[in-house]
């Protein structure tokens, strides 16, 4: 078979004048999703149902009452809800659990018409920068198999850098879209916190989550932001912020004050190519008429930290209704309740989770309770004003996304510091909770991509999209010097 446009609106042009049949699309993405089974993107695939959904869309599109999305075939991460269809979120304690009901997200792709091929395969209750720590096994990175594609989000990226689906939804706590993104050579956007409904997400920690998108381009991620955003009554934190269509601000050519953090950049930390691409990235924005500002965070030492505290507390509560008693894996050792919670758990849970669940119960025990999780919230608050400062002066913040290209499997699985250290340029975001994007604009010389990471202040994703674009555009349109 031929390969399918690459762009919804390109498929959609396609399907509107009769020169493609929305199957042709879908049998397109079932192929690759074979032909890369080995890299172990998909948890589940709904073939039969989404052929069958193919057929009763193309007939909405040849009477002209289909949805925005139709055309478009789209990835779920295996911990956002898809009524009657398997949710796992990558554990063992939730073998064979099926949602009965849909996230809301999930509910306003289906009205407009997308059509869902599969559940992604992720790190267990998306804990993980990897994608090391599912119980379905590792997803191999699409460019060199040998090495990570970045998690938590990792079977998302890694279907749409393979034309497994158009587009893929996964969700980002501290970086677990744009690092995958950043690994895989594709587009991930982190919205701000309440931009979309958490609901029917299975939470890791709830004033971190949120659901992000995976793209090949800035139309194609517009669109589907423009349809899944919103306010949600069924989710007190999402936001009531009126949605205007995305996809009409990304020609926009404005002008705009961009800040780019030195303490991220200038650091031996940062892979010496990475952080050569920056002064690329400087002097192709003066080219374009932009200002840009080099400006310090001194407390980038404090990200992870106050990241790891604050997020380990709030899954030890969230992952507590994982018992073993109402649904999922339950031992076979059942002697009373206690025991039943006891070897459920234990054998349910991989050995991060449990890391977590026991590091985030630890700080928020009697006698540390203040020594740790409260002053970790102080300190986020800290780092949220000076972000905001920074914000209050410039449009755009500008830093790396990783401080290296994507590294072999197991080569950090045995040192969770390490690890951990990975995330200390994504959960700035988070912690703050303003939108944040990783664009594909560079190629390291051992072959692997990496991205640039873009921040923006809350509620600006319109800008933000925009920008993208016109770096985008320029990057693959121009000839740019080499690294």
């Amino acid at each position: 078979m031929s390969k399918i446009p690459c762009s919804l609106g390109s498929i959609q042009t396609a399907l509107n004048s009769g020169d493609l049949q929305l199957t042709d699309v879908v049998e397109f993405h079932i192929a690759q999703i074979k032909k890369n089974k080995h890299l172990n993107a998909f948890n589940s695939v709904y073939e039969e149902e989404a052929l069958s959904k193919a057929k009763k869309i193309q007939l909405k599109i040849q009477d002209k009452s289909a949805g925005v999305l139709a055309g478009l075939v789209i990835g779920l991460k295996d911990n956002i809800a898809f009524k009657d269809h398997p949710l796992q979120a990558s554990s063992k304690i939730l073998n064979g659990f099926q949602s009965i009901y849909n996230a809301t997200a999930t509910e306003r792709l289906i009205n407009e018409d997308a059509i869902i091929i599969g559940s992604l395969n992720c790190d267990e209750f998306a804990m993980g920068s990897t994608n090391e720590n599912s119980h379905f096994g590792p997803v191999l990175n699409p460019h060199d198999e040998s090495r990570v594609p970045g998690g938590s989000s990792g079977g998302s990226a890694v279907a749409v850098a393979k034309d497994m689906c158009l587009v893929s939804l996964g969700t980002d706590t501290g970086g677990s879209v744009r690092m995958p993104a950043a690994y895989c050579g594709v587009l991930g956007l982190k919205p701000t916190y309440g931009r979309i409904s958490r609901y029917g997400i299975i939470a890791y920690a709830s004033s971190f989550d949120q659901v992000g998108i995976f793209a090949k381009n800035t139309e194609d991620c517009a669109k589907v932001l423009s349809v899944i955003s919103g306010e949600d009554p069924k989710d007190a934190t999402s936001s009531k912020q009126k949605i205007d269509s995305y996809e009409k601000h990304l020609l926009e050519d404005k002008k705009y004050s961009i800040a780019f953090l030195n303490d991220c950049i200038e650091t031996d930390n940062l892979d010496s190519e990475i952080r050569t691409s920056f002064k690329v990235v400087e002097r192709t924005l003066k080219n374009l008429g932009h200002q840009t500002n080099k400006v310090d965070f001194e407390l980038i030492d404090y990200l992870v930290p106050a990241y790891y505290i604050l997020t380990t507390a709030e899954a030890s509560s969230n992952l507590a209704r994982y018992d073993g008693i109402h649904f999922g894996h339950r031992s076979d050792e059942v002697q009373g309740v206690e025991n039943t919670y006891i070897h459920s758990r234990s054998e349910g849970f991989g050995p991060e989770v449990k890391r977590r669940i026991i590091l985030g119960t630890f700080v928020l025990s009697s006698g540390y309770y203040d020594a740790y999780y409260n002053k970790a919230k102080r300190v986020r608050r800290m780092i949220k004003e000076a972000t905001e400062k920074i914000l209050d002066a410039h449009d755009f913040i500008i830093l790396p996304c990783t401080t290296d290209t994507a590294f072999k499997i197991g080569e950090k699985i045995d040192d969770p510091v390490k690890m951990y250290l990975s995330d200390i340029y994504t959960v700035q975001a988070n912690l703050v909770g303003i939108p944040a994007i990783s664009i594909p604009l560079f190629k390291h010389s051992n072959g692997m991509p990496f991205g640039l990471q873009i921040m923006s202040k809350r509620f600006s994703e319109n800008e933000l999209l925009a920008f993208s674009k016109q770096l985008l555009d320029k990057f693959e349109n121009d000839s740019i010097p080499e690294l």
